[in-house]
């Protein structure tokens, strides 16, 4: 990025950020349904999961919520860029002095930024319910890195849908099979329980790979094959979302 373009992208997140601070019920709705599943699941189906292992039912479950807390994240940023784009704040962009490219990286950052805080959240909220975990500063910015990379990956495929969608819910509509794909993967069961067609599709999928990779991280387990699978997912979606986001975005703007 040029100078301009940080610059710019700089003033415009500022411009979105703000945006959420006057609605804080964005994060607010985010958080709600991962942390309703994780009472559920905890306090009322937990005891009648077999996960196969030691580990607490809320230390088991916990990676795949956080990829369901980001999931319901992004949502929001394809409904905020489908309305500027349907209020005309595009258009008024382009008669300014602004970098293109630099909108799109608002609405990026603005996401980033809050599906971080949801996630920080929903780990409070974990560690209230009894999730423990003696992962050194090496695995947490390992986790971390995780995340923002799923975050980005899914905010770039939220960018397609909001430049895209017809109606303002189906701009956001596109996240409902986001939010259940964990639910298909080894997020609350281990995939051997699964019936064999089902347990093949969970095993193939990103989902598995990623939660996998945190999960060996919280625990301080070697992570194996899984993380280089998760990254080779997550890396592949960012570049092929991050394509087709700008083609669409210049096809607008044209």
């Amino acid at each position: 990025m040029t100078t301009q373009v940080l610059s710019d992208t700089g003033t415009l997140t500022g411009r979105s950020l703000r945006h959420i601070l006057r609605s804080p019920d964005t994060i607010i709705t985010t958080t709600v349904t991962p942390i309703a599943l994780l009472l559920l699941f905890v306090y009322v189906l937990g005891g009648a999961i077999n996960t196969g292992s030691s580990e607490s039912y809320v230390n088991y479950m916990l990676p795949g919520i956080l990829l369901i807390t980001i999931a319901s994240g992004i949502a929001y940023t394809a409904y905020r860029l489908f309305l500027d784009l349907q209020g005309g704040i595009f258009d008024r962009f382009q008669s300014m002095p602004i970098a293109r490219s630099s909108v799109l990286w608002a609405h990026v950052l603005t996401s980033l930024a809050a599906n971080l805080v949801s996630v920080a959240v929903v780990i409070g909220v974990a560690l209230l319910m009894g999730f423990r975990t003696g992962a050194s500063v090496g695995d947490w910015l390992a986790v971390a890195g995780i995340l923002v990379l799923f975050t980005l990956a899914l905010t770039w495929l939220a960018v397609i849908a909001g430049l895209s969608a017809k109606t303002v819910d189906g701009a956001s509509a596109f996240s409902y099979p986001l939010i259940f794909l964990p639910f298909i993967s080894s997020a609350f069961v281990p995939t051997e329980s699964m019936p064999a067609p089902v347990a093949w599709f969970a095993e193939n999928q990103p989902v598995t790979s990623i939660v996998n990779s945190l999960r060996a991280l919280f625990a301080q387990e070697p992570v194996g094959s899984d993380i280089w699978v998760a990254l080779a997912w997550l890396v592949g979606i960012l570049v092929v979302a991050y394509a087709g986001a700008i083609a669409i975005y210049r096809r607008k703007i044209s």
